[in-house]
């Protein structure tokens, strides 16, 4: 029997995940987009989430470290209110939905994530946060779709929901040909009656 190398880094982000009915909701509003541009790299709807921190490729052995306090974090943290509504592009190349609701909620939330991971001592590059959920990327440079696809989710306005639990996800990008697949490797539940 083969024995399977484990790889001895893992890409990490910090994320917030919309429930089953959410993801639904906005999965509807998508048939329209997934049947007029098949060619797009459409992300599954499983992997659906909003990036707080984005850690890049960590050792392994640094994952444990952030379990402690980003479990206090979350369990310090009252859930927000969000809602996924409207459609947009990065550079032509990447289709998003748009967050709407506690937005300033959010924000701290993602600045008190980023400074557990400042804390824990793990390096990486703290951009400035644009909250979105990233639905697609288009192959080969062909931006019409992603910009036609964005504008016919102008109008989508889903329901409001509360945020359950704080997710630290392990990717396989970069680990073969096939799509990108996301894992949690532990997600937290928020503060409970908050």
């Amino acid at each position: 029997m083969k024995e399977q190398i484990q790889p001895s880094t893992v890409r990490v982000f910090i994320a917030l995940a919309p429930p089953d009915d959410a993801k639904d909701e906005l999965a509807r509003a998508l048939r329209p987009a997934y049947a007029a541009y098949p060619g797009l790299r459409w992300n599954r709807i499983e992997d659906w989430h909003i990036t707080l921190a984005f850690l890049g490729e960590l050792p392994v052995g640094t994952v444990p470290l952030l379990r402690p306090p980003l479990a206090g974090l979350a369990a310090a943290r009252p859930p927000l209110e969000l809602a996924l509504t409207g459609g947009g592009h990065f550079d032509e190349r990447v289709l998003w939905s748009g967050v709407d609701g506690d937005l300033e909620g959010l924000h701290l939330l993602a600045s008190e994530v980023r400074a557990v991971v400042k804390e824990c001592g793990v390096p990486f590059e703290d951009r400035p946060l644009r909250p979105h959920l990233t639905l697609a990327r288009t192959r080969r440079n062909d931006p019409a779709c992603v910009v036609e696809a964005a504008a016919g989710l102008g109008a989508f306005s889903g329901r409001r929901w509360r945020t359950a639990r704080l997710h630290l996800v392990g990717s396989n990008i970069g680990r073969g040909p096939g799509p990108i697949h996301y894992r949690d490797i532990e997600a937290w539940s928020f503060r409970h009656g908050g």
